[in-house]
C-alpha cells in the first residue's frame, strides 16, 4: 500500500483524491491548515484521512512526510521549496501543479544526490500544454522536420450557456491571481523579432482567436514566452507565443481598470469612503458629482462606453460603503468581482487549450497544426479547472509510484516517459485533443 500525503484541501485536491482512492493500493492523507476542509476532502472515500497541518510547523510536517512514501503540494507555490527540501531529505519525491520556480530549480542538484524526483508543472497550464506541445514537436522532428511557429492559447471560461455576465467571465480560482495576471509586462517573439508588452499596454491590443464550433475569443500574451524556446528545443522557431484566452470585452475592461488605478496593490486609508467616492479619488476628481463622467474622461472613454457599463454593473458607481478601511484597490476589486462573478449551482466552466504549429519538412511541404482541447465541468460534479489540474498531478503521482518515471531532479512533464501515458490516461478520463492538420 502506497502512502500519499496531499497537501492541501483546495478545490482541485478533489479529482485527485477520488482518482488515487478508486485506485487499488493507495492509502491517502489529506492535510490542510482548516481541519474541516480536509475532513470533508477525505469523506466519501476509502482509505483517506483528513487532517490538520499548518505549513508553517516544519517539524510537524517533517512527521506527516516521514509516514508517506510520496508528497503531492496543491499549496500556494511558495511553501513548494521547503516541502521539496523536506522531501529531500527524506527521499521522498514530490507532484506539484505549479510552475517550477527558480528555488526548486535550485534543489536539482540535491535531489538528484538524493534520487528524488520533484515533479512540476503536472496541471492544466502548466502541465497539459507542454505534453501536449512536446508530443507534436517531437513528431515534426521525427518526420524530419522543423518548427517555425508555435501560438499557444489558454483559458479557463464560463461554458456559452453559462456567459451570463457583461464579463464574460466567472472565478474557478483565485481572483487575486487572476487579476494580477494582468500586471505583468510580457514577452514573445513574432515573425524573428522578440518583443517586449510593458505591463500598462498588457490589454491594449488582443488578439482575434476563432476556435472550431463555438466563437472568436480574444487573446493577450501571458508572461514571459521566449524561455520556451529553447524549453521545447525549437531555437529555429521564428514565432513563440503563450497567452490567455477570454470572451471578447474582458482586455477593455482590464486595460481601463488598470489605467484608472483598480489594479494598484499599495494599501490605502478607506475610511468613510463609498465606492463612488473612491472611484473619483482615483480618478482624480474628488468630490465630483458626475462620477462616471469624471472616469470617462480620465479614461477617453464616452460615458456609455460598455467598459464603464461593466463598471456600473460591478458596483463600482454605487454609493456604498467599502467594506474595509484599509486595503489596496486590487483588493477591494477581487473581493467585489468574487462576490458578482460567481458559477450558479448547475453551471458548466469550459476549459480551452488550443496549440497551432507551423512546421516544415525536408520535402518542402508547409504543414499548419492545430490542437485543440475543450473541455466542460461535469453539473453537481467537478470542475473542468479541478479536473484539467488534479487529475494530471493524480496520474503522476500514480507513474512516480510505479516505478514509470525513472528520471531525478527537478522536472517538468516534457520528457516521453511522463507525457505519453499522462495524455493517454486523460484520454481515457474524457480529456482529448482534437489535432487538425492543414499542408500547403
Amino acid at each position: 500500500m502506497k502512502r500519499v500525503l496531499v497537501l492541501g484541501a483546495g478545490y482541485v485536491s478533489g479529482p485527485l483524491v477520488h482518482y488515487l482512492s478508486e485506485s487499488a493500493g493507495y492509502a491517502l492523507v489529506v492535510a490542510d491548515v482548516d481541519a474541516e476542509k480536509a475532513r470533508m476532502a477525505a469523506e466519501a472515500h476509502s482509505r483517506v484521512e483528513g487532517r490538520r497541518l499548518d505549513l508553517q510547523d516544519e517539524a510537524a510536517l517533517g512527521r506527516a512526510i516521514d509516514d508517506a512514501d510520496i508528497v503531492v503540494s496543491l499549496v500556494p507555490y511558495a511553501f513548494h521549496p521547503t516541502v521539496a527540501r523536506l522531501c529531500i531529505a527524506r527521499r521522498k519525491s514530490v507532484v506539484t501543479a505549479s510552475y517550477a520556480s527558480d528555488a526548486m530549480k535550485e534543489l536539482d542538484g540535491a535531489a538528484r544526490a538524493a534520487g528524488v524526483t520533484l515533479l512540476n508543472e503536472m496541471g492544466l497550464d502548466p502541465g497539459i500544454d507542454h505534453m501536449e506541445a512536446v508530443r507534436i514537436i517531437h513528431g515534426i522532428q521525427a518526420a524530419g522536420g522543423r518548427v517555425e511557429g508555435f501560438t499557444s492559447w489558454c483559458g479557463g471560461l464560463p461554458a456559452p450557456e453559462a456567459n451570463t455576465n457583461p464579463f464574460g467571465y466567472k472565478f474557478s480560482w483565485s481572483p487575486i491571481g487572476v487579476l494580477l495576471a494582468g500586471t505583468n509586462e510580457a514577452r514573445y517573439r513574432k515573425d524573428g523579432l522578440d518583443v517586449l508588452v510593458p505591463a500598462r499596454e498588457l490589454f491594449a491590443r488582443p488578439a482575434a482567436v476563432p476556435v472550431e464550433d463555438l466563437t472568436v475569443f480574444e487573446g493577450y500574451p501571458n508572461r514571459n514566452s521566449l524561455p520556451y524556446i529553447d524549453l521545447y528545443r525549437i531555437p529555429e522557431t521564428r514565432t513563440m507565443l503563450r497567452g490567455t484566452l477570454r470572451y471578447p470585452g474582458w482586455c477593455s475592461t482590464l486595460k481601463a481598470m488598470g489605467d484608472v488605478g483598480l489594479l494598484d496593490r499599495r494599501e490605502r486609508s478607506l475610511a468613510g469612503r463609498t465606492y463612488l467616492s473612491f472611484l473619483a479619488e482615483l480618478a482624480g476628481r474628488p468630490g465630483a458629482e458626475d462620477v462616471r463622467g469624471a472616469v470617462a474622461e480620465r479614461l477617453g472613454l464616452d460615458p456609455a462606453d460598455p467598459v464603464l457599463e461593466r463598471f456600473a454593473w460591478l458596483g463600482l458607481f454605487d454609493d456604498t460603503p467599502l467594506p474595509k478601511p484599509q486595503a489596496a484597490p486590487l483588493d477591494i476589486l477581487a473581493d467585489l468581482m468574487v462576490d458578482r462573478l460567481k458559477y450558479a449551482e448547475g453551471e458548466r466552466d469550459m476549459i480551452i487549450l488550443q496549440h497551432t504549429f507551423e512546421a516544415v519538412f525536408p520535402d518542402g511541404r508547409r504543414e499548419t497544426i492545430t490542437s485543440s482541447l475543450v473541455d466542460y465541468g461535469v453539473p453537481g460534479g467537478y470542475s473542468s479547472m479541478a479536473r484539467t489540474v488534479g487529475y494530471p498531478a493524480a496520474i503522476g503521482v500514480r507513474l512516480l509510484c510505479e516505478g514509470r518515471i525513472v528520471a531525478k531532479g527537478a522536472l517538468i512533464p516534457t520528457l516521453p516517459e511522463i507525457y505519453e501515458p499522462v495524455l493517454r490516461e486523460l484520454n481515457g478520463l474524457g480529456i482529448v485533443f482534437d489535432e487538425r492538420r492543414v499542408g500547403a
